[in-house]
């Protein structure tokens, strides 16, 4: 099993389909609409985006799991792995990766 954890709070992992771009465009599109900029955020010290990359990641998440077989992690067809960046502005991010056997 292989257990990846980003270690930030703007920035979050996550599995979907890695076939057709369009995928992430409508993942950023769903969660600008769920969690707006536009709201009055009161925690901005970082930038307009502070709070909202803080909430993204909370729905988003931080961690994902996924089982190893004969020494391959056991996707399925369609699916990748997804660092999501919250920030306007490009971070370097520390992903901590545990292989359980």
């Amino acid at each position: 099993m292989l257990f990846l954890f980003i270690q930030h709070t703007s920035a979050a992992l996550t599995i979907n389909e890695n076939f057709d771009s369009d995928v992430r465009r409508d993942m950023d599109m769903a969660l600008d609409n769920i969690v707006p900029e536009s709201l009055n955020w009161r925690h901005t010290d970082e930038g307009p985006e502070d709070s909202v990359s803080h909430t993204k990641t909370s729905l988003v998440g931080s961690s994902i799991s996924i089982p190893i077989t004969d020494g391959q992690l056991n996707l399925g067809t369609w699916q990748g792995i997804y660092l999501t960046e919250f920030r306007h502005a490009p971070h370097t991010r520390k992903i901590v990766a545990t292989i359980l056997s």
